[in-house]
């Protein structure tokens, strides 16, 4: 499978062609192109460090998308484009990937990328001196070696025909020696300042070597609540908002044009499969059968939703199972049945822990210890502020049970299915299947598309078989835009491009 030049490589992992198209990246420029500003809100601060290839939190990732690239980039279509890289050659066995780096693409510090910067950043990803790898995927690389000045080698232990966009991972300069608090990229934006839970701003890159941003200067407004957040905006204190519930849209006046998706997320009430009860997997699957994703989409947002039976949402169009949908259909009597057989007749108490920034878990929580009643299970919601939620849930794995919704780093189905390896460090829920690791890791070595395919809707049926978690939906996305911009895209992943914001002319 060798491609060059301005061919395509097809890769089929979305809902439409997962693709490389080798050339330059155009687009039709729309929009003002004078000083301008736009400021909006986000519902958490970022993580204390700025470092892309440290973030964890995905409201954190999001942001960066603007200020960092990789070889590659994903656009709103579900390609992936020539970003660091103008060209890719792949070998047949999927083995090694090899790099021709585009000419004079300049770092926010006016320096041009080398071919040093990308083995650097590579390396830096896949070395796990200092702990875990910060990409967990790059231990599956063997070396990177720079064969000339515009030319990096990759070469995988195992072949892996999806690993192409692994390569999203951030490129930063080898000389920047303090990317914790000097984010340095080759995005259209480039880092300006930020002021602890108040702001993160940005400016316009004029170097960029794409299409440049339409806007001059970002405001990234933190927004700590939901009164807050539909206070702002009503006071056009904040130009835009993601992530509204419908209940907020509602209580807005016609300043602002609603756009309406889906966020890309598997919402589900996470279960600690090492605490008990949910180590029996009775009980789980007793919570599976009493909650009624149809009725939370009903009362969170009118609605509107897609429900999910497993760790994929819709957007990965190969992979995603909707029959998987149908094998939880509430029935009260069996999950009352389930918890007699577990020891648990008379029910349990347990804590969910929620996020205190996100309405919408919040609000789903609150449906879900409603419907948990019928079964005689009593659910107490806890919520906390959000680095709490990191370092205690997700980080400590100190919690019974979490309503959040979970994020692909990347366009692959490992993206979101590899957190539930049992050796994984993100396996926040400390899930624990031999077979789902054999199925994993198949998925993980095969070449062949189909078989690949194969292996990884085994891993979605293992978690549903297995009642690894109660899922419930990917959310209902409304996004607010003050009518004076346009030019809002959703994405296949939790990004946000501000990159193609616009002002409308009057």
């Amino acid at each position: 499978m060798k491609k060059k030049g301005l061919t395509t490589i097809f890769l089929g992992v979305m809902f439409m062609a997962l693709t490389i198209a080798l050339g330059g990246c155009t687009g039709d420029k729309t929009g003002d192109e004078n000083s301008s500003q736009i400021t909006i809100g986000i519902p958490q601060d970022l993580e204390e460090s700025l470092d892309p290839h440290k973030a964890v939190a995905a409201g954190t990732k999001e942001i960066l998308f603007n200020i960092f690239e990789g070889l590659v980039k994903p656009d709103s279509d579900g390609n992936l484009n020539p970003a660091v890289a103008s060209d890719v050659n792949i070998s047949d066995d999927g083995k090694v990937y090899t790099f021709t780096l585009r000419e004079n693409v300049k770092f926010h510090d006016g320096s041009i990328v080398t071919a040093e910067d990308v083995k650097y950043s590579i390396d830096r990803c896949a070395d796990a001196d200092n702990g875990s790898l910060l990409v967990p995927a790059f231990s599956n690389i063997e070396s990177v070696t720079i064969l000339d000045e515009k030319t990096v080698e990759v070469k995988l232990v195992e072949g892996d025909t999806d690993f192409l966009a692994y390569f999203t991972t951030a490129i930063i300069p080898k000389s920047n020696a303090n990317p914790d608090t000097n984010p340095i990229g080759t995005g259209p934006y480039k880092y300006v300042s930020r002021s602890p839970q108040e702001n993160f701003i940005v400016e316009k890159f004029n170097d960029y070597w794409g299409e440049k941003a339409h806007i001059e200067n970002v405001v990234f407004k933190i927004c700590a609540n939901a009164d807050s957040i539909v206070m702002e905006l009503q006071g056009e204190g904040i130009d835009m908002f993601c992530r509204l519930t419908s209940a907020q849209v509602d209580q807005l006046g016609d300043n602002y044009e609603i756009y309406e998706g889906t966020m890309n997320l598997v919402q589900a009430m996470y279960l600690n499969n090492a605490v008990a009860p949910f180590d029996n997997e009775l009980v789980r699957e007793a919570l599976c059968y009493a909650v009624d994703p149809q009725e939370i989409m009903d009362f969170t947002a009118e609605g509107k939703g897609t429900e999910l039976g497993s760790s994929m949402f819709p957007a990965f169009g190969k992979y995603y199972m909707p029959e998987l949908n149908d094998v939880y259909t509430v029935d009260y009597d069996k999950a009352k049945d389930l918890l007699k057989q577990a020891g648990y007749e008379n029910g349990f108490e347990f804590t969910v822990t929620v996020p205190s920034n996100y309405q919408p878990h919040i609000d789903t929580a609150q449906v879900i210890v409603e419907q948990l009643k019928n079964i005689n299970v009593t659910a107490k919601i806890e919520l906390v502020e959000w680095n709490t939620w990191v370092e205690d849930v997700y980080t400590g794995r100190q919690f019974e049970a979490t309503v959040i919704g979970v994020d692909a780093s990347n366009l692959t189905a490992g993206a979101l299915l590899d957190r539930f390896e049992s050796t994984a460090d993100k396996n926040f829920i400390n899930y624990n299947n031999a077979a789902y690791d054999t199925a994993l890791n198949n998925a993980r070595t095969s070449v062949d598309d189909a078989e690949k395919t194969k292996y990884y809707k085994e891993c979605l049926t293992i978690l549903n078989d297995t009642a690894a978690n109660v899922y419930i939906q990917d959310l209902a996305e409304f996004v607010a835009i003050n009518k004076k911009y346009a030019g809002y895209e959703f994405y296949p992943l939790y990004v946000q491009d501000i990159s193609k914001l616009y002002i409308v002319e009057e």
